[in-house]
C-alpha cells in the first residue's frame, strides 16, 4: 500500500476484504474436503471457478485503489509517472494471465 494516499488505498475496504478471503479459505477447506471424499469432478471443477473467481475479485479491488490513489497521483504531480504506469502495466500482464 502506499502510506501517502490512504484515501484512496485499498485500506478503506480492508474490513470486506479480510471477509473475503476468510470466505475463500474455507472454499478452499471445502474443497479439500471434496477431493479427500473423491466427489464428482464436474462439482470440483465448479469449486475451482468460484476460488478463482473471488480471489480475482479482491486482486481488481487492490488493483483499483493502486490505480486510483498511486498511479493518479504520481501522474498529476508528474513525478515518477511514467515509472509508476510501467509498474501499472507489468501487474496488469501478470495479473490477467490465465
Amino acid at each position: 500500500m502506499c502510506p501517502e494516499h490512504a484515501g484512496y488505498s485499498y485500506a478503506q475496504h480492508k474490513k470486506d476484504l479480510l471477509r473475503r478471503l476468510r470466505r475463500i479459505e474455507g472454499q478452499v477447506r471445502g474443497l479439500q474436503k471434496m477431493i479427500e471424499e473423491d466427489r464428482y469432478c464436474i462439482d470440483i471443477l465448479v469449486q475451482i471457478s468460484a476460488i478463482k473467481s473471488a480471489l480475482h475479485q479482491v486482486g481488481l479491488t487492490i488493483l483499483e485503489s493502486h490505480t486510483r490513489g498511486c498511479v493518479a497521483d504520481a501522474l498529476a504531480n508528474r513525478d515518477q509517472g511514467d515509472e509508476m504506469v510501467h509498474e501499472l502495466m507489468d501487474v496488469i500482464r501478470q495479473f490477467t494471465r490465465a
